[in-house]
């Protein structure tokens, strides 16, 4: 399992270190210091597990994963008990808080090595996750979870569950990276096929598409032809 640990405070750093040298199975990959470099180092080592600091000169932990297309799975690390709630709304795999006792962590990386054993392998240009920030909630969502991403201004409203939060991406840019099973219905969504529960065709050449909560989605005409031009 490879590691890469983020946090501005050297000592905090070096007691990571210390901690994981009792850990065979794990390798540090890299330590960065703040969230830009962190950001340059999970695109260059593609870490399986993120040792993340929450409060940061700068940007804070959820705003490093705000900024990631794909984060890795995500331990917590901080002094600040405050943050508890909102990293465990995140499904993050756990939340240590300062210091670190050894125990906890070996419990952490456990389900982190159970997590990540329970990775189905993927394409890696297509993620197999989103870090979702609205307000105050943040979400570690699974793309197949996603029925439906909808145009709203600069943002993009997420379809999953129950919830419908606003991401900060555009529809081009989820299109560009989300693969073929995430087809652009229109300009104002991007609808995820296998949550297509019926198709049908509708006014002027354009389709109709259920998905399993019910929701209707049209099809414009021009997409339309594309989609059956590709047997769908």
């Amino acid at each position: 399992m490879r590691v890469l640990i983020v946090d501005d405070e050297r000592l905090a750093r070096a007691e990571l270190r210390r901690l994981l040298a009792a850990h065979p199975d794990v390798t540090i990959a890299g330590e960065a210091a703040n969230a830009a470099d962190a950001i340059d180092q999970v695109a260059q080592l593609r870490p399986d597990l993120l040792l993340l600091d929450v409060q940061m000169p700068g940007a804070s932990g959820f705003d490093l994963l705000q900024a990631l297309d794909d984060p890795p799975e995500v331990i917590f690390t901080t002094a600040f008990d405050r943050y508890a709630l909102q990293a465990f709304e995140v499904n993050a795999l756990d939340y240590l808080q300062k210091p670190i006792q050894a125990p906890r962590l070996a419990a952490a990386l456990q389900r982190a090595a159970r997590r990540l054993s329970l990775h189905e392998p993927a394409p890696t240009a297509v993620p197999r996750q989103l870090f979702i920030k609205d307000g105050e909630r943040c979400w570690f969502v699974e793309t197949g979870r996603i029925r439906l991403f909808e145009s709203d201004g600069n943002y993009a409203r997420v379809y999953f569950d129950a919830e419908r939060p606003l991401l900060l991406r555009s529809l081009n840019q989820l299109e560009e990276r989300l693969g073929p099973r995430f087809v652009r219905a229109s300009r104002k969504h991007l609808v995820n096929l296998d949550h297509v529960r019926s198709m049908r065709a509708g006014d002027g050449g354009t389709l109709l598409l259920e998905l399993t909560d019910g929701m209707r989605v049209e099809v414009s005409r021009r997409r339309a032809a594309a989609l059956r031009a590709a047997g769908l």
